[in-house]
């Protein structure tokens, strides 16, 4: 690998970090537009860093809290270290896709920062959903299952940028346009989001049949949006994420139950 490449696979994944997180990584290390344009690319590395945080206050938390309540504040500690980047997508989705009926309807909805019914119940809905499956499980495995389920979950909504074509045609509100990624970055990509599910695989071999939901999440939202709205948008891959997520851990709730 030439030092060329390195030097660019080293600041798209800061940009990506610094998009993705408000980790200040900018302040470090110089990132171009272009960095930020590849910068989905390492979308699964930020969820190192924001599930690894999740897993490890439930974990320390567990010790001197009941299981709800640790869920919950690290839960709310991985929103305060994402800006609530992803929910905010997931309300904007609801809104959209629940009050609109075109496509110009529903991108005028997603693009009002003001959240509407159908946002406020996906919310809600979001966040009870993931605080009764995380704190149903002991806490340890639950911060095993949000670390690998984070990354995992980021890696597939990640895909939504080589599988559509971006719906605004004035452009991403970050000014970032998502490149379609070639074979290196993807497998790249890949190898990010699968490696953090290593110790999730070694408490059993059966909790591989978990990223059969996500994925099929992941493969249906892509043609809902692209029978409504004709591609994706970001507040559409925040979405993916945290039903991905959702799905990823509502699978491993399932196999755990039955091991």
């Amino acid at each position: 690998m030439s030092q060329n490449t390195s030097d660019s696979i080293i600041r798209d994944a800061a940009a990506a970090v610094t998009l993705f997180t408000r980790l200040p990584l900018w302040k470090l290390v110089k990132v171009s537009q272009g960095n930020y344009d590849r910068a989905v690319g390492f979308l699964p590395l930020a969820g190192w860093i924001t599930g690894g945080t999740c897993a490890v206050l439930i974990y320390a938390l567990s010790f001197v809290l009941p299981p709800l309540a640790a869920v919950t504040i690290a839960l709310s500690g991985r929103l305060l270290l994402t800006g609530a980047l992803h929910e905010d997508g997931l309300a904007d989705f609801c809104d959209g896709f629940g009050g609109g009926y075109t496509k110009e309807r529903i991108l005028a909805i997603m693009k009002d920062s003001h959240i509407g019914t159908y946002g406020v119940i996906g919310l809600i809905i979001y966040f009870l959903t993931i605080s009764a499956l995380l704190s149903s499980l002991p806490s340890l495995f639950a911060a095993v299952a949000i670390l690998a389920s984070d990354p995992f979950s980021k890696l597939l909504a990640g895909q939504l940028t080589n599988l559509l074509p971006y719906a605004r045609p004035e452009g991403a509100k970050n000014k970032a346009s998502y490149q379609r990624m070639k074979p290196g970055r993807l497998i790249i990509m890949t190898i990010i989001g699968m490696i953090p599910t290593i110790p999730l695989l070694s408490e059993n071999r059966w909790y591989a049949l978990a990223a059969i939901l996500p994925l099929i999440v992941m493969c249906g939202l892509c043609v809902y949006m692209r029978r409504k709205i004709g591609g994706y948008t970001g507040d559409c891959c925040g979405a993916t994420f945290i039903l991905c997520e959702i799905s990823s851990l509502t699978a491993i709730t399932i196999i755990h139950s039955q091991l």
